[in-house]
């Protein structure tokens, strides 16, 4: 029956007889949880619609400087110049709210576009 409960989404299973607090405490976990997930989630779509707002440019230079390409070889590969590649990189970061690079490269692994 646990096994059961627990496949089909339950949090915890409580034997009986149980004590209130166990219920209490119990609640309290499952709802911390979901509050965990719906900010993740609330997160994940903040990341989505801000590389939506990315023109088609914008994104293909933010996948190229993710996968490790240096702005000289993205201008080489686009036909563009280094000074562009770097508006669109700054563009992108901006619009993405990345403060760091690090933190450009961390929003691409979560919105699923980078390579590592």
């Amino acid at each position: 029956m646990t096994v059961t409960a627990m496949k089909a989404g339950a949090e915890d299973f409580l034997a009986k007889p149980f004590r209130e607090q166990d219920l209490l405490d119990a609640v309290a976990a499952a709802l911390q949880k979901d509050q965990h997930r719906r900010h993740g989630m609330r997160k994940l779509d903040e990341l989505r619609s801000g590389y939506q707002s990315l023109t088609p440019r914008e994104a293909e230079v933010m996948r190229m400087v993710v996968a490790g390409l240096l702005n000289k070889r993205i201008a080489s590969e686009l036909s563009i110049s280094e000074v562009t590649v770097k508006i669109h990189r700054g563009q992108a970061m901006r619009k993405m709210k990345a403060r760091t690079f690090a933190g450009f490269v961390l929003m691409a692994q979560q919105l699923g576009i980078c390579p590592h």
